[in-house]
């Protein structure tokens, strides 16, 4: 008694299948044989280029990412927070410096007088050289408003700065200085200060404007980011020297107290800005950030342009090279189907290799971006990278492989026995 199927479609079907598997594997063994033999150049370029493609994307979303998330500057305890909207831009440099929202002062005043509400204050980010003595460091300065309670911003605690803001003086700024200043430790280690010092802030290229604080504290940023050199000072004194108390300019307000209060109060006070809960921290927020996601879907286009160009080309190339073995699988009886299917194969492997090299280069490439500038002028993190970009890269590579493909199936389709046996 036979083993086989009596059903004639259960035997075409079976051997469809055994035929398929062979030419999957026949492709993955000839691709891993020609990526170690001789012609290893080739499809090392191809893998290269793909590889070098996803990392440049990766690093440019990173940026991207920390561009629209903040990095270390945007954590805290609060409650809610006040963002402002893309289409309400009141910067003092409308068109250079990021959205900002107005009336900071008074409105987190407002905010402050809610029952439910324990406290509210402006956040103001700026960057700014610090000295202590010897050579200037660039450090992140965050302008707040304390209450004497234990809250933090940017990971520094609020309460070792004097209780409120007297230089704001409802609106004149003409109060007196607090003159305080709490130092992150890596800020003071890179100031070599201590609680107790001076320090000189400065901002712009002209030093005409420097104001003299004392280090109140130096901590370590709780919740934040390692190694980021940030410092907390009054609200009104950094408006001042920055040029943002015109207009009571702040980048967020942050509200602390009973959330769905805080959260009315807040949308009651700047009805048309961005209000978010704690911990619903959205990592969507590169889509929420024009600038961001425009340089993002640049690189995106770019990316995945310059990739299928490179793999269209060198696969093409490739196949021109492997035409003897394509007439070779004609002769054998393998349809042109199962032919062009181990063109395609073969470009889908060396894509997804290429994929997870730039996945591994992107991140690198973020860590090393971080380090020079670190080193150099930006303080903290300029790029992050989250784990959705191993996904993102290999979504990217398999496209730009899609894309590419048409191409070297184009060449393997004029391939035939008869061509072959002539040259």
């Amino acid at each position: 008694m036979s083993d086989e199927s009596d059903d004639p479609s259960d035997d075409l079907e079976t051997r469809r299948r055994r035929r398929w598997t062979g030419l999957v594997s026949l492709t993955v063994s000839r691709w891993w044989q020609r990526a170690t033999g001789t012609t290893a150049g080739r499809i090392v370029s191809t893998v290269a280029a793909v590889a070098l493609t996803i990392a440049f994307l990766l690093v440019v979303t990173g940026i991207a990412l920390a561009l629209a998330d903040g990095g270390v500057t945007t954590t805290d305890d609060a409650t809610v927070r006040i963002l402002p909207d893309e289409q309400q831009t009141l910067s003092s440099v409308d068109g250079v410096e990021g959205p900002r929202l107005g009336a900071t002062n008074e409105r987190a005043r407002q905010l402050r007088a809610h029952d439910g509400v324990a406290h509210a204050s402006p956040v103001l980010i700026e960057t700014g050289r610090l000295e202590a003595g010897g050579d200037p460091q660039t450090v992140q300065l965050i302008g707040v408003v304390p209450d004497g309670t234990s809250r933090t911003v940017a990971g520094l605690p609020l309460d070792r700065l004097e209780e409120g803001d007297p230089h704001y003086a409802n609106g004149s700024y003409d109060g007196p200085r607090a003159g305080e200043i709490v130092l992150s430790r890596t800020a003071a280690d890179r100031l070599g200060a201590s609680a107790g010092d001076e320090v000189t802030v400065s901002m712009g290229p002209i030093r005409s404007s420097d104001l003299s604080v004392t280090v109140t504290a130096v901590a370590d940023t709780d919740g934040g980011e390692d190694g980021a050199p940030v410092a907390l000072v009054h609200a009104s004194e950094l408006q001042s020297l920055s040029g943002a108390a015109d207009g009571e300019l702040a980048d967020r307000v942050v509200v602390w107290g009973d959330a769905e209060i805080a959260q009315s109060a807040a949308a009651d006070a700047y009805p048309k800005a961005s209000v978010t809960v704690s911990g619903t921290t959205d990592p969507t927020a590169l889509f929420e950030d024009g600038l961001a996601f425009a340089t993002s879907a640049i690189a995106l286009i770019v990316g995945v342009t310059i990739c299928a160009s490179f793999v269209a080309t060198t696969m093409g190339m490739t196949v021109d090279e492997d035409r003897r073995t394509l007439a070779v699988l004609e002769s054998i009886g393998v349809p042109t189907r199962g032919r062009l299917a181990v063109i395609a194969i073969s470009t889908g492997i060396t894509t997804l290799v290429g994929s997870v090299v730039g996945v591994g280069l992107g991140a690198a490439g973020i860590a090393g971006v971080n380090a020079v500038a670190g080193a150099t002028v930006a303080p903290g993190a300029v790029a992050q990278f989250h784990p959705l970009f191993v996904p993102y890269g290999i979504a990217v590579a398999v496209l730009s492989g899609l894309v590419a493909v048409p191409y070297p199936l184009a060449v393997a389709a004029r391939t035939s026995v008869l061509s072959e046996v002539g040259r």
